[in-house]
């Protein structure tokens, strides 16, 4: 056999024998089937069983991804897959719910809204992909599809629980109005929803990954004791609190973003002021007519300063010594004998 035809069934056999881990990528299809099962129900008027599969598939799609890293089975195919499941459970089937539920009503208005959501979740899941390593781990660039998901199915679970819904009529006890009848502030709260939802996935605002939890770490039993609590209360009324947190989310990311301006405005002041402060004071310093003294300077000065009194005692000695030198040879000089 040739050698090149043998290097090319070797690498054929390779590739065959190349698999998939079947733990994460079979929840990553449970989160897809989900998706896909709250399109038909919405297909079928069936809103609420639609809503709630939405969540489901969050649940899946929050569980891949956290088993893979825990068992090591991270893979290429993995992320891609995941990628498309996401795109039908968080991009497709909460906008052809919304529109079915609220929306369809409006017009074109209904379907643009609807479809700048899905192509929002396009764009927001194509970015994550093309960012992974690069972007801060710890928190998502822009709203995360599933948290966007779910603001969309959280209201339609919550007008259903409540009576209200744009397919559903009055509920009892309601006067018959126009206003009320169409539900037409109903329908417009869920076109803002729709809107915002769609433009924040592909916006810059940071919103928390809880990547950096270690599962692995071990806890105070406090921890225990809260997360406890919190399945106590979401059981008390499921569709409120999920709604009500996954709104809590989508505020964090533009209350951080709020507050990282405010932080970088406070620092910018502050840098502003010590300039300001180093030029005031580097002018004041050019304008003051006294320079710094060098102490070896200053000193050699003090030493020289009290020398010119001497300079003059020593010329006024000068002075006399040749006066008294004139004197001597003006007089002439007596001898011993004389003197005597």
């Amino acid at each position: 056999m040739p050698p090149a035809l043998d290097m090319n069934l070797s690498s054929f056999s390779s590739t065959r024998r190349r698999g998939i881990y079947i733990l994460p990528n079979l929840l990553t299809t449970a989160a897809l089937f989900c998706g896909y099962f709250a399109i038909v129900k919405a297909m079928n008027k069936d809103f609420e069983i639609s809503a709630i599969a939405i969540f489901v598939a969050m649940l899946f799609d929050g569980l891949d991804g956290r088993v893979a890293r825990l068992t090591g089975t991270q893979s290429e195919f993995g992320a891609q897959y995941d990628s498309l499941s996401d795109m039908v459970s968080f991009g497709v089937a909460p906008a052809l719910l919304v529109y079915q539920w609220a929306l369809m009503d409006l017009s074109k208005l209904g379907w643009i809204v609807s479809f700048v959501y899905c192509s929002g979740a396009a764009l927001r899941l194509a970015r994550f992909n093309t960012n992974i390593g690069i972007v801060d781990k710890r928190f998502f660039q822009g709203l995360p599809s599933p948290a966007a998901a779910a603001l969309i199915a959280g209201l339609v679970w919550v007008s259903i629980d409540n009576g209200f819904s744009p397919k559903d009529g009055l509920p009892r006890g309601v006067e018959e109005s126009i206003w009320l009848k169409e539900y037409i502030w109903l329908k417009l709260v869920a076109c803002l929803l729709t809107l915002i939802s769609g433009i924040s996935m592909v916006s810059n605002f940071p919103f928390w990954s809880g990547k950096n939890i270690n599962l692995r770490k071990s806890v105070p039993f406090i921890v225990v004791i809260a997360l406890a609590l919190a399945f106590a209360l979401g059981a008390l009324y499921p569709p409120g609190v999920f709604f009500g947190l996954f709104v809590c989310y989508a505020l964090s990311g533009y209350m951080l973003s709020f507050w990282r301006w405010r932080r970088r405005k406070a620092l910018a002041a502050v840098a502003a002021a010590r300039a300001t402060e180093l030029q005031r004071s580097s002018n004041d310093a050019e304008t003051e007519p006294f320079l710094l003294e060098d102490p070896y300077q200053s000193h050699r000065s003090r030493e020289e300063t009290p020398a010119e009194p001497d300079d003059d005692r020593e010329g006024e000695e000068g002075d006399e010594g040749e006066e008294d030198e004139k004197t001597s040879t003006a007089s002439p000089s007596k001898s011993p004998d004389e003197e005597q």
